[in-house]
């Protein structure tokens, strides 16, 4: 698997922009330089994130969403916990 994110990404199975595979990686989202957990779509060269608009649903029950401009820094929120190859401290002192 490659490391890097697409410039466009959504939560929607139904656009074009949805990656079911890429989304079980857990993605974070910094926007204007503070984490958000609510981002329903994204674009990292437009500089926006789509947001749903509290509980209002459009006329096909999908819900309403707002676009907020501002910079977009999307990073993967496991790649710190992923194990380095080598040994782990304690395991050869027991044999």
């Amino acid at each position: 698997m490659t490391d890097t994110l697409p410039d466009r990404l959504s939560l929607n199975p139904r656009s074009p922009h949805f990656d079911g595979e890429l989304l079980r990686r857990e993605i974070g989202i910094r926007f204007k330089g503070k984490e958000r957990t609510d981002v329903e779509e994204y674009s990292v060269s437009e500089g926006w994130i789509r947001v749903a608009a509290g509980r209002s649903l459009d006329r096909f029950g999908q819900p309403m969403t707002v676009k907020l401009k501002g910079e977009v820094e999307p990073y993967f929120q496991n790649a710190q916990d992923e194990v380095e190859d080598g040994e782990a401290p304690g395991e050869d002192q027991n044999n």
